[in-house]
């Protein structure tokens, strides 16, 4: 069942992106920019239902108090295709640093671009980079939440961390606060899997970290903090649904937690 229910919401899941990006988009691109965050946020919602309908998963969110108001950096844990468009209704004017090749897609690049996205061409130092810095800066100031991945790119549940200095550096530069979120919707929607999985999980948005802290300093609070509530709701989460199949390093992890179940 779970295999038949999973085939059945991953065509429906990109039918919905497609009807809907071509749907909404005369309102999309005549909307004022700002307005039309209502498209993205739309279809995250329907996504959201889709997921609880078809396939039986849930979630809730803890912590929404801990969002200040303003330009800050949200950095939640990354494992699933999920965390991308999951919480951005959570969000009031968010913005991504991405690579630039994206905004080559015809209409998906539209979009991105009609949101002020900041392409960047990861191979580009120097100038490039300074300017992409300044863009950045922009942004903030004019009150918006840049996301950022601390690891970079999607980890299976209970993976070793591997933080990465970038956001130490972004902290620094753009001196606003830095808001940790964690989560295991990987443990639902596995990475490079097109399996999904019923239950529930939570997603825990944590106290910001106030901006002014030397980078290093930064980081290894960022890491500890993190990773100690990681723990934490893993723990909770695979307590809470014993049905599901652990990837080898939730396993682990629980095992060097003295949790294994």
């Amino acid at each position: 069942m779970i295999v038949v229910r999973s085939i059945v919401f991953n065509l429906v899941f990109y039918i919905n992106l497609i009807v809907q990006m071509i749907a909404f988009t005369p309102f999309y691109f005549l909307a004022p920019r700002k307005n039309a965050w209502f498209v993205p946020k739309f279809w995250a919602r329907t996504n959201n239902w889709l997921m609880e309908r078809m396939v039986g998963t849930t979630f809730e969110v803890e912590g929404v108090e801990n969002i200040p108001k303003g330009g800050y950096i949200f950095a939640p844990k990354h494992q699933s295709f999920w965390d991308v468009f999951g919480l951005l209704p959570l969000l009031d004017d968010p913005v991504y640093i991405l690579k630039r090749e994206l905004t080559w897609i015809p209409l998906f690049g539209w979009y991105v671009m009609k949101m002020r996205m900041i392409p960047v061409n990861r191979a580009a130092k120097g100038k490039v980079m300074v300017e992409v810095m300044a863009r950045t800066k922009a942004e903030m100031d004019a009150g918006r939440q840049l996301i950022i991945y601390p690891e970079g790119t999607r980890r299976a549940p209970g993976a070793p961390p591997d933080y990465k200095y970038g956001i130490a550096r972004l902290y620094r530069d753009l001196d606003v606060p830095v808001v940790p979120v964690v989560m295991h919707p990987g443990l639902f929607w596995p990475r490079r899997k097109f399996l999904r999985f019923p239950g529930h999980f939570k997603v825990q948005i944590l106290p910001p970290i106030p901006p002014g802290l030397e980078p290093d300093v930064f980081h290894q609070q960022l890491i500890s903090v993190m990773e100690a509530a990681s723990d934490d709701l893993l723990i909770e989460t695979v307590r809470a649904n014993p049905h599901l199949p652990l990837p080898p390093t939730a396993e682990n992890r629980l095992q060097e937690l003295g949790a294994a179940l």
